[in-house]
């Protein structure tokens, strides 16, 4: 059993600049199911939803809302199954602590990441890419919008958090995102429409823009078609390691 595609995009997804990595997780969904998750956009999930299916159109691939709004939808037996059988699912962007306080420990989320580890597409933007890290990054406090700390994530990417439009805000959540996780916590920058993907046991760089590995003083650039270099494997499961010796 091998784990399917994993894709962190920074932001602005559905969108024009974004079709080298949706292409690769339409191809693995291989016509199976295909959901959005729209969590994080708690003001309007409806046009978060429309906006994916418009998208994936010209994909040929037809979206549907897994609905898990609220932690009691996220314990859904009957929405956990639909998770089971997907072959791509999608968490878009919005409200970072509200996905993982929506998932963690949750049902659906048990069967989204054993759907992934199975071989399901599996990629989250914005919002969505910081809870898969095992820091979601949410707002300290009011007004100060540039000052994070870190909310314990989904952590399928360990020892990591998400910095998402890295070119237009991200990179100015680093000197508070390293004084709250740590300076030695891998920051993960990637700009919009762009995505550090990791396929076949290995992390790329795709779309127009960077992925920015940030750790101490350190900073690691990459950009498409380059590997990416110094990123942690995700956790995909005693089945999916290397076998010893």
């Amino acid at each position: 059993m091998t784990a399917g595609p994993l894709a962190l995009v920074g932001g602005d997804e559905f969108h024009p600049g974004n079709e080298a990595q949706d292409a690769l997780l339409c191809e693995a969904a291989a016509g199976r199911p295909a959901y959005i998750v729209a969590t994080a956009a708690r003001d309007n999930p409806e046009a978060a939803v429309a906006t994916a299916q418009r998208w994936f159109r010209r994909f040929d691939v037809d979206v549907t809302e897994l609905r898990v709004r609220t932690v009691t939808e996220a314990r859904s037996t009957v929405t956990a199954e639909q998770a089971k059988a997907a072959g791509l699912i999608y968490i878009c962007g919005g409200d970072p602590g509200r996905v993982v306080r929506v998932l963690r420990g949750c049902l659906v989320w048990d069967a989204i990441r054993d759907a992934w580890r199975g071989g399901c597409a599996l990629a989250g933007s914005s919002a969505g890419a910081m809870a898969l890290c095992e820091w979601s990054l949410v707002r300290r406090g009011f007004p100060g919008h540039t000052d994070r700390r870190g909310l314990e994530g989904l952590n399928l990417v360990p020892g990591s958090a998400f910095l998402p439009h890295y070119d237009t805000f991200g990179e100015r959540w680093i000197p508070s995102a390293q004084e709250s996780v740590g300076a030695e916590t891998l920051l993960i920058g990637v700009d919009e429409r762009s995505a550090a993907v990791w396929v076949d046991g290995a992390w790329s760089a795709m779309g127009p823009g960077r992925v920015v590995l940030v750790r101490s003083n350190e900073r690691r650039v990459s950009s498409a078609p380059s590997a990416i270099d110094g990123l942690p494997q995700p956790d995909a499961g005693e089945a999916n390691q290397p076998s010893a010796g």
